[in-house]
């Protein structure tokens, strides 16, 4: 508890065992992962649509409303919120951020909104984060950015460690409420969300040791690689956010190197146009593939990527698929 009482200010898979772990607990059910449980239990706002669906499962366990601010296929690094956001997340009872700079249009609000009296969860910063370009790979190499020695927001990608957010969750809503159902509940999830990274290991245990390099738009896959054994072999947009802009010397020199490794994909991102992707890929030739992946946002209904689980089971059955040339 006491990780998470530092945490409150600003700085601080399967469908099946979920349902089966949740029953117990009782709650509503939300049916767009934007909002879950009872109007009259306690009021979350989440920044992402991946905080928002794992807040949303915990909630309706112990009851109450979770509301996500971006909307599925926004890009977390873009997001400028409405005043009716600012309103709302002052109102709430919780406000549950990524933090280590991932909502960058967000920032001054979320102070703002801390400042007027909200209260803050930021979660990136429990879960063991990692520094840009030191996840054993040479991403920043390539990319011509180090990262400016920040700390990588992207933890989402490492379904182990959102399985410990789930419990801080938890902890901090028993913490609010004053109900330790909510510890439970968190508990819970956080089974389930074990449970699902079992699963995407086993998906990528397809993907043999040598062709284990990824090559993505931005430099997301840190925790992704350090988790699951990749080498991210470099980025097409530098600096760790969807918003910088490569050089021409630094697409070619990345198309020479996804040229020097023979991987047969590279991986693009729902949530952003993919033309610098496909203007790497035709840079290099041959028939390599772009593959776009759920990065930063859940994927619509009928995507399979609905909710966090299944965005991180779809994404692992992509990449094993594009890089051991599986296609259909």
């Amino acid at each position: 508890m006491g990780a998470v009482a530092r945490s409150r200010v600003l700085a601080a898979a399967g469908a099946g065992a979920l349902a089966l772990g949740l029953g117990a607990c009782g709650g509503g059910s939300g049916g767009d992962g934007s909002t879950g449980g009872t109007s009259d239990g306690v009021s979350v706002v989440a920044t992402t649509t991946v905080l928002g669906d794992v807040a949303r499962q915990v909630v309706e366990c112990g009851g109450g409303e979770v509301r996500t601010l971006m909307p599925v296929g926004a890009d977390p690094h873009d997001f400028s919120p409405s005043s009716a956001d600012i309103t709302a997340m002052v109102r709430a009872d919780l406000v549950i951020a990524n933090g280590l700079g991932l909502e960058e249009s967000l920032q001054s609000a979320l102070a703002s909104a801390a400042d007027d009296g909200a209260r803050v969860l930021e979660l990136a910063p429990l879960l063991d984060p990692l520094p840009f370009g030191e996840h054993g790979h040479d991403a920043a190499a390539t990319s011509g950015s180090d990262g400016g020695g920040r700390e990588d927001p992207h933890v989402w990608l490492d379904v182990s460690r959102m399985a410990k957010g789930a419990s801080f969750i938890g902890a901090e809503l028993a913490d609010v409420t004053g109900d330790d159902a909510y510890v439970t509940c968190g508990e819970q999830v956080s089974a389930a969300l074990s449970e699902t990274d079992t699963e995407v290991r086993d998906i990528l245990a397809a993907v043999p040791a040598d062709e284990r390099i990824l090559v993505t738009d931005h430099d997301a896959f840190g925790y992704f690689a350090d988790a699951y054994d990749f080498e991210v072999a470099g980025v097409v947009i530098p600096g760790g956010s969807t918003l910088a802009q490569p050089s021409s010397s630094e697409l070619a020199d990345l198309a020479q190197t996804v040229r020097d490794t023979g991987v047969r994909a590279i991986f693009a991102n729902t949530a952003n146009p993919t033309a610098l992707v496909d203007a790497l890929a035709n840079e290099v030739g041959g028939d390599i593939q772009v593959i776009a992946l759920y990065e930063g946002s859940l994927g619509p209904e009928g995507s399979g990527a609905e909710t966090y689980q299944g965005m991180m089971l779809t994404n692992a059955h992509l990449i094993a698929d594009g890089l051991t040339g599986v296609t259909g």
